[in-house]
């Protein structure tokens, strides 16, 4: 689905930065100040073409200024398009186009039975490990056919150890390029660490609880895609590189790191293809209640599905997951990493000043994504495959497939609002006829517009899904927006005056706002 109103809005701007092609490839600017905070960067050709652009740099203030002897209003912190050096098309801080309000529904007729397969931890005694001396760079053992490399050695402890006779238990540190470390001792998860966007190298620090004898350490070290930015990222390392030191044994500490280290590339599920249509039976399955029972590490999911109707887009919900990959027949729809925004300032959100990463921020305290693509494309009628690899232990009863629809739709557009209609691209900029600005509402394919929410010709305010009565309002709105758009999948309303019975309120700028419902048309409307 377009994404509104960034979609729309980019659009028009692409269509006024066309009006002005000619002269933006003939001439160098002629940069003029306006004002304290405005300027004008005009490109004139000797062929006759002009076009200018007004720039309000103020991110507080509106201002009239004088170009050309002619007055402008300019929003804070915009700029607007002259094709002729006379007449607005486009100002970037007027939003004409609608901005199209989500929702996520859950297909009622998706029950997944899961069915669960422990992946194995690696062992020494594995025909597929090689070993060597020393710790190995990740991606050149992988060669980045898979995230999963393990990294495997064996301590020898003397029953004498202190720790073993009510001593403190020692530590492992293991030192890693990233970019996430999963620890097992004895086949136990012992824990786990990852690295972040500033810093993938780890380190990992933690209680190890060893016995007498032989015990077995296993590192499941994950890469997460390959660098592609970065000075000389081509060089970067990836995987365990050490140093991985015990401390706390009766020796003092022990490094680990140039002793002998067995490899397995990969997982157990991967190399017996069980995310795939063919490779699933390949292994015994838990099924029933137990599939789901325990929320343990590296674990396989599987269920089977049918596929919904309709042909709305399709998306996985797993925000009840920690990280791992999913498949759908047999496709990779991608890693999963269900990392939480930091509560901060989501509660306002302003266009006009500088762009810092704190601002405009939404969805403070939720998963930075939840929701996964589903190609309708890959999907059969009938007993759809779905697999899902867990490392950290997540709750798959909670995973649900989902439709993605367009709720309502609203606009906000003002009777003086610029619009590109005005002109002929091929006349660049020489007007043809006057058009009144419209507002444009589309609900998506499949869907009509069922209710009019809200409609004011006036001085409303407020915001999509907060819209408001102003102190001028005509009370025809309604009722024209409902005649001219109930039961259609998109409409179009003339901000006019005439268009609305009459001026509620001359000598003040007026705007139309508006929030339409969209259902599917097989839904009554209300």
């Amino acid at each position: 689905l377009i994404r509104e109103p960034k979609y729309g809005h980019l659009k028009e701007l692409h269509k006024a930065v066309k009006l002005c092609e000619r002269a933006l490839v003939s001439a160098n600017p002629t940069v003029t100040s306006l004002g304290s905070y405005q300027k004008a960067h005009v490109f004139s050709s000797q062929t006759g073409d002009c076009a200018a652009f007004l720039s309000n740099y103020n991110p507080n203030s509106f201002v009239r200024v004088m170009f050309n002897n002619m007055h402008y209003n300019l929003p804070p912190w915009s700029i607007s398009i002259l094709p002729d050096c006379r007449n607005v098309v486009f100002n970037t801080a007027k939003v004409g186009v609608q901005t199209s309000q989500m929702q996520m529904m859950v297909t009622n007729e998706l029950a997944f039975s899961w069915e669960r397969y422990d992946e194995e931890i690696a062992s020494m005694g594995d025909n597929s490990l090689f070993t060597t001396v020393g710790l190995l760079e990740q991606i050149n053992v992988t060669r980045d056919t898979t995230d999963y490399l393990w990294y495997i050695t064996s301590v020898d402890l003397s029953p004498s150890e202190a720790f073993l006779n009510g001593g403190q238990l020692p530590v492992l540190t293991v030192q890693s390029a990233g970019h996430a470390l999963h620890v097992f001792v004895n086949g136990e998860l012992s824990g786990s660490t990852h690295g972040n966007r500033e810093n993938r190298r780890i380190t990992y620090t933690g209680n190890v609880k060893f016995r007498a004898g032989s015990n077995r350490i296993a590192l499941l070290s994950v890469a997460v895609g390959l660098p592609n930015v970065g000075a000389h990222y081509e060089t970067w390392n990836t995987g365990v590189l050490g140093p991985v030191v015990l401390h706390g044994l009766n020796e003092g500490n022990r490094d680990l790191t140039w002793q002998k280290w067995s490899y397995q590339v990969g997982l157990k599920g991967e190399a017996m293809n069980i995310n795939s249509l063919d490779g699933t039976s390949s292994v015994e399955w838990i099924k029933g209640s137990l599939a789901v029972q325990n929320q343990q590490a590296l674990t396989w999911y599987k269920a089977y599905f049918n596929a919904p109707g309709g042909d709305e887009p399709l998306a996985l919900d797993m925000g009840s997951m920690g990280k791992g990959q999913v498949w759908i027949n047999g496709q990779s729809i991608g890693r999963y990493w269900t990392a939480y925004a930091p509560n901060g300032y989501c509660s306002g959100c302003s266009y006009s000043g500088t762009y810092r990463p704190p601002k405009c921020q939404s969805g403070c305290g939720q998963p930075t994504q939840r929701w996964y693509h589903v190609p309708q494309s890959w999907l059969q009628p009938t007993r759809n495959l779905l697999v899902v690899f867990e490392e950290l232990g997540g709750d798959a009863t909670k995973i649900s497939l989902a439709k993605r629809s367009v709720s309502s739709v609203c606009a906000d557009v003002s009777e003086w609002h610029p619009t590109i209609k005005n002109w002929h691209i091929e006349s660049y900029g020489r007007p043809e006829a006057h058009h009144m600005p419209k507002v444009h509402l589309r609900c998506a394919p499949g869907q009509s517009i069922s209710t009019i929410k809200f409609a004011s010709f006036g001085t409303p305010s407020g915001t999509c899904g907060s819209f408001q009565q102003g102190v001028c309002h005509s009370p025809n709105s309604h009722t024209i927006l409902e005649k001219k758009c109930l039961g259609k999948q998109k409409c179009a309303v003339t901000i006019s005056a005439d268009n609305f019975g009459g001026d509620p309120c001359p000598n003040v700028m007026k705007r139309v706002a508006v929030e339409a419902i969209c259902t599917h048309s097989s839904e009554p409307m209300s």
